[in-house]
C-alpha cells in the first residue's frame, strides 16, 4: 500500500519516512511489503491509512495547482487525515494518535466479544427487522446504500 506512490513521488516517500521516525517503527516497510496479517492489525492499519492518505494528499499537492481545498472532512479514522489536511493537526501528532486509538480499540475488542458489519444495498426497514431477530444494532450509516451493524 502506498509502494508506487513511496517510488515515484519523494513528497510521499518523505511522509512515509516521517511516519517511521514518529512511531519509531518501520509502517512503511508494512504498509511496502507486509506482512499482511500485521499490517492489517489496527494497530499498524489505522497509521498505515493515515500515511497513505497524507503521502497521496502530498503528491496530490505537488502535481496540481487547485490542491488546497477550502474545507476537510473526514468520517471515522479519515477525520485525522482531515484534520491534517486542514493543518489542524501535526501529521506525526496524527500517527501516533491513531496508533494509539488502535491499541485501545484492540484492547477493546478482546476484553469485548462482538463484531461489525458494513451490509450493502439491503433496505435500511428490512435490515431493522433482521437487527431486531437477532440482537444486532445498526451503528453507523455510512452512506445511504451502506449501514454499519454491531452486536455480540
Amino acid at each position: 500500500m502506498g509502494k508506487d506512490l513511496a517510488e515515484n513521488f519523494s513528497d510521499a516517500r518523505a511522509v512515509f519516512e516521517q511516519a517511521d521516525h514518529a512511531l519509531g517503527v518501520s509502517i512503511s516497510t508494512l504498509c511496502f511489503t507486509g506482512p499482511e496479517n500485521e499490517l492489517t492489525d489496527t494497530i499498524n492499519a489505522q497509521p498505515a491509512l493515515v500515511t497513505h492518505s497524507i503521502a497521496a494528499l502530498r503528491v496530490l499537492q505537488k502535481v496540481s495547482r487547485d490542491s488546497n481545498p477550502a474545507f476537510a472532512a473526514g468520517h471515522s479514522l479519515g477525520e485525522f487525515s482531515a484534520l491534517v489536511a486542514a493543518d489542524a493537526l501535526d501529521f506525526e501528532d496524527a500517527v501516533r494518535l491513531v496508533r494509539e486509538r488502535g491499541r485501545v480499540m484492540k484492547r477493546a475488542g478482546e476484553k469485548n466479544v462482538g463484531a461489525m458489519a458494513a451490509v450493502i444495498g439491503l433496505e435500511e426497514k428490512v435490515l431493522e427487522k433482521v437487527c431486531e431477530e437477532t440482537g444486532a444494532q445498526i451503528a453507523n450509516y455510512n452512506e445511504p446504500a451502506q449501514i454499519v451493524i454491531s452486536g455480540t
